[in-house]
């Protein structure tokens, strides 16, 4: 009796034991959950402002006004060519023009014609690769800021002593946002948005500068 209640005390022992482990374990973890430093940024707020933003859709704008432009250029020419095209239907209405001048006239009305579709089919080209290549250039050059602005804010984070920097204004591809709470979590929106364009002045600035 002796030998078995001293196995059942071991094993009771040996449980408490691993028990004790575990609570100490989940302890620690919670201690060191309970140190982490975590953050909050606005990353759209912070794009707004940055200056390499602004200075991108100022460029991009007066791109698209010369594309505007261009456009408006091509649905001119065509004006012009239907309004040939009304002309000669008419003369060709008319009773009094010959029939040779006629013979001539639907010649010409063809080719015309083709002039007209040639163009509408040039201009919506023209249109659809525009558009295509600003679109681009709008993707690469706005990888480019947030890639910028990430550096800032990991620098930040860094000098700060923070764990995780979260962005709250993130989406998923159901477009609901990522971070729904977050407890203690510090914005340090307000404090980048101090410093975000130390070292990157707005091209009017950088103009006025070189004319210094």
């Amino acid at each position: 009796m002796g030998i078995v209640r001293t196995e059942t005390m071991k094993r009771t022992l040996r449980s408490l034991i691993a028990l004790s482990l575990a609570f100490g374990g989940i302890s620690a973890a919670q201690q060191q959950s309970a140190r982490l430093k975590i953050a909050t940024v606005d990353i759209q707020a912070l794009f707004k402002s940055y200056n390499p933003t602004k200075d991108a859709q100022a460029k991009f704008e007066e791109e698209q006004k010369g594309v505007t432009k261009q456009i408006e250029e091509r649905k001119a020419k065509m004006e012009e060519v239907k309004k040939e095209l009304d002309g000669m239907e008419k003369q060709l209405g008319d009773p009094s023009i010959a029939d040779a001048k006629k013979q001539a006239l639907y010649a010409e009305r063809q080719a015309k014609r083709q002039e007209a579709e040639a163009l509408q089919r040039e201009g919506e080209e023209f249109v659809q690769r525009k558009q295509r290549a600003i679109g681009e250039q709008v993707q690469l050059r706005m990888k480019d800021i947030l890639d910028q602005i990430r550096t800032k804010v990991q620098k930040h984070a860094e000098t700060e002593g923070y764990d995780y920097v979260l962005d709250k204004t993130g989406t998923s591809t159901t477009q609901v946002p990522v971070l729904l709470y977050t407890k203690d979590a510090t914005d340090i929106t307000d404090a980048l948005l101090k410093t975000i364009n130390d070292g990157v002045p707005a091209a009017a600035e950088k103009a006025t500068e070189e004319k210094k």
